[in-house]
């Protein structure tokens, strides 16, 4: 994995990795538009992670940090780069940024659908909580 470079994104970014998202991740967000990346990378430059070989987006990941709690979203890999450490080399870097923010603990958004995501989250040591459910309004 030498070759892979971790970088954040910039709002140059923004029309490349709404093109990879359909390709790369699982399901959708309403925010998946220009509008909805841009105000992201606006707000926390650090945030969105990219992961490039030979100058090709091949993961990203969003790391979101509130001041209280670290999250964890759109961790998507291209099919053609799978189980070669995209993955975990985007995870440790996210597991970087929040030990310098001074987080304590990440989590996951990850579909209930998806085993294949679910393998992969708990290979990273993420754990499913139960006793949570989570609860969304559009606004």
């Amino acid at each position: 994995m030498s070759d892979l470079r971790i970088r954040c994104a910039t709002l140059a970014d923004i029309d490349a990795v709404l093109r990879f998202w359909p390709e790369a991740a699982e399901g959708t967000s309403i925010s998946d538009d220009h509008d909805g990346v841009s105000r992201l990378i606006a707000r926390d430059p650090e945030a969105l992670l990219l992961a490039e070989r030979e100058g090709l987006l091949v993961g990203s990941v969003i790391t979101g940090f509130d001041g209280w709690r670290c999250h964890v979203y759109r961790l998507a890999v291209h099919p053609g780069f799978r189980r070669q450490g995209v993955g975990t080399a985007l995870l440790e870097a996210a597991d970087a940024r929040f030990a310098a923010l001074g987080g304590r603990r990440a989590d996951a958004m990850v579909l209930e659908a998806n085993e294949r995501a679910q393998h992969a989250w708990a290979a990273a040591g993420y754990h499913r909580e139960d006793h949570w459910r989570r609860w969304v309004k559009p606004l």
